[in-house]
Formats: C-alpha cells, sequence, structure tokens
C-alpha cells in the first residue's frame, strides 16, 4: 500500500496551528517567530513532509536542477578518465548544495530540432556547466549568451565563469624537467583541434624550450586526438623513423600514451632506456602501467567541486557574482618514464677516462 502524503493541513492539525502560518513557517516568512517556525519545521520532518517539487519552482522559480552539457566526439562517454572524475566531483557538491543534475541529451536535442538552449528552457535548469564540447559550436554560444547562468570547464569565454587546469604551468613544468634530465631532443604529439587547452599546452612547449635555448624540429611535431591510441600509435611510428630521432616524446594525454608504447615495443626498443616517454593528466592507468607514466597529474576534484561552487553563486546571486578565469595548478609526477641521459654522459665519460688510462699504463 503507497505511504499517503503529509499535507500542511496534517501539519497545521498536529502543531494546532492554522495552514497559513505552517505555510509562512515553512517559506520563512518575517511574519512568523523563530519559535514557530522551528516547531513547524521539527514536526514536519517528524511526519515525513515533502514539499511538492513542481509546486516549489512555480514558486520559487527554481528547479533546483543543473544542466551538464558534454559532448564526447570520441564516445566514451563517462568513461573518459578526466572528466568522468571532473563531473563526479562537480556532481558530488552539487548535491551537497540541493541540486540535482541532469545531462543535456545531444543527440535528443538533434532529433528533436531542439537546440542546447532549448533544451535548457524546457528542463528548466538553474544553470548550466559545460565541458568536453566544441565550444565553436554556434550552439554553445547560444547558450552561453543566454540568460542561464553558465560556467564553462577547460575553455574561456569573456562573458562567463570559467576553471580550468593551469595548462601552462603544467606543460612549463613537464618540459623543464625533461631538459634537466639532459634530454635536448624533445618531440610533441599534440591534439589537431585547436582548442584553448591544446593552444595553451603547444605555445607553453615552444616558448619553455625556447628560453632553455633548445631547438625543435619541424619534424619533432606531430598531431593526434586525445585519447587516440592508433593515432598516436602512427605519429610515434613517424618519429622513430627520423633519421635523427627525439630521445623524447611528449603525448597528448596519458591514454593516448599506450599507443606509443605500443610502437616503442614493436620495434624491440626499451622505456627509459632507449627512448623516454611522457603523457598529460595523471589518471589512474598512467599509476599502473611499467614503467610508471610521467606526467601531470590535474586536480580534478577541486576543478569540479569549484565549478559547481561558482555556478551555484551564479544562479543565487546572478548580479553579484564576478565573472572569473579561474586557473587549478596541477602536480607533475616525475615517474619512471624518463631517462636521466645526464648520467649516461657521465658513465661515457668516466669509460672513456678508464679506456685512455688503461692505453698509457
Amino acid at each position: 500500500m503507497a505511504k499517503r502524503t503529509v499535507s500542511l493541513k496534517d501539519i497545521s492539525k498536529a502543531c494546532g496551528v492554522s495552514i497559513a502560518t505552517v505555510s509562512k513557517a515553512l517559506n520563512d516568512h518575517s511574519d512568523i517567530s523563530e519559535e514557530t517556525k522551528e516547531h513547524v519545521r521539527k514536526v514536519a520532518d517528524e511526519l515525513g513532509y515533502r514539499p511538492n517539487a513542481a509546486a516549489q519552482a512555480l514558486k520559487t522559480k527554481r528547479t533546483n536542477n543543473i544542466g551538464v552539457l558534454f559532448v564526447d566526439e570520441a564516445n566514451s562517454g563517462l568513461t573518459h578518465d578526466y572528466f568522468s572524475r571532473v563531473l563526479d566531483s562537480f556532481k558530488t557538491t552539487a548535491e551537497k548544495n540541493g541540486y540535482d543534475i541532469t545531462f543535456i541529451n545531444s543527440n535528443r536535442s538533434r532529433v528533436n530540432n531542439m537546440s542546447y538552449l532549448s533544451h535548457a528552457l524546457y528542463r528548466g535548469f538553474d544553470g548550466v556547466v559545460i565541458a568536453c564540447v566544441d565550444f565553436t559550436d554556434p550552439q554553445v554560444y547560444e547558450l552561453v549568451s543566454s540568460s542561464i547562468p553558465v560556467v564553462t570547464i577547460d575553455h574561456m569565454f569573456n562573458n562567463c565563469i570559467a576553471v580550468m587546469s593551469d595548462n601552462v604551468k603544467g606543460m612549463r613544468e613537464l618540459v623543464t624537467y625533461v631538459y634537466k634530465q639532459g634530454h635536448r631532443k624533445i618531440a610533441y604529439i599534440h591534439d589537431s583541434k585547436k582548442t584553448a587547452v591544446t593552444q595553451s599546452r603547444l605555445s607553453c612547449f615552444y616558448n619553455t624550450l625556447q628560453e632553455l635555448s633548445v631547438s625543435v624540429p619541424d619534424e619533432y611535431i606531430e598531431q593526434a586526438p586525445y585519447r587516440d591510441t592508433i593515432r598516436t600509435y602512427e605519429a610515434t611510428q613517424k618519429l622513430l623513423d627520423l633519421a635523427d630521432p627525439p630521445t623524447c616524446i611528449i603525448y597528448p594525454d596519458d591514454f593516448s600514451s599506450i599507443g606509443g608504447m605500443n610502437a616503442i615495443r614493436e620495434r624491440g626498443l626499451r622505456i627509459p632506456e632507449d627512448i623516454s616517454i611522457v603523457g598529460y593528466d595523471g589518471i589512474d592507468i598512467a599509476r599502473r602501467i611499467t614503467p610508471r607514466l610521467t606526467t601531470v597529474v590535474q586536480d580534478t576534484k577541486k576543478i569540479g567541486s569549484l565549478a559547481a561552487q561558482k555556478l551555484i553563486a551564479l544562479i543565487n546571486n546572478p548580479k553579484g557574482t564576478l565573472i572569473e578565469h579561474l586557473l587549478i595548478e596541477g602536480k607533475l609526477d616525475e615517474g619512471e618514464s624518463v631517462s636521466n641521459l645526464n648520467n649516461v654522459e657521465m658513465i661515457r665519460k668516466n669509460n672513456s677516462s678508464d679506456l685512455i688510462r688503461r692505453v698509457s699504463i
């Protein structure tokens, strides 16, 4: 037998006050004493009262529902290691603040000829977070230009809050570490799309090596989409076929580096003894493969949680919340996949000195 819904009349009867007083107490009206409010709320909780969501939405113009626009072209969905962790953190923080999250279904939008904005309005979202999408899509621009509060992850629009990993600092630390390990022939396989993330990392790669007086031949730069092991396998083959191949290869992300590892090992080469490799993201698999991958661990928990906090602040105070572009620092994990060529050179010099001494004797 279904449990009967507790009404305001039931609470009124149990408290010995009018239905109007119960309604005012539950809606925190100023003309009701704090003592009465506390008593009514306590009784309501004891009776198991749950306000009607639809009625509350009409009254407050809030649904306590946040939309998530996540369109992964690689079709990895929420198995996408980086974004799954970011969105899990986002969800946890949103729920702690009383919000539910609902994904904006891009396929349904196309079938019903609904734009992202139309879908968001249809669902009555209080706000929307956007991650892993084609930010050049006119539908995305329409959504961020609307009156709906929006926060983006890993992309910056001038008119909305953005929460991003500090890709410039991360790439600078990564390249500098490789350089300090004695490497001067450093190749980079980057994503083929000109996203804010890719552009930041690529520019910083060149800039850091220029400051270190290290030249980068054009043939040391290849392209492969994020998380595409087939393309990174092919790009690695090209780099290994060069007359003067690199001593270290930087990959677009940790997952795609697996394709590079396969190409290297197929040739009978060892990592890092014969060639060094570097990833980016700090996903779990990077810590489980052998050798442990050198990478930048992005703070997915902080990125997701901060995005939720900022979006909720924007929902609650649209006029007084600053439009900020927030950078979250990652952490270099030196791993085991980059050899120290300085030690190799020292061994060679020592061996040469020993040989000279033996010849002299």
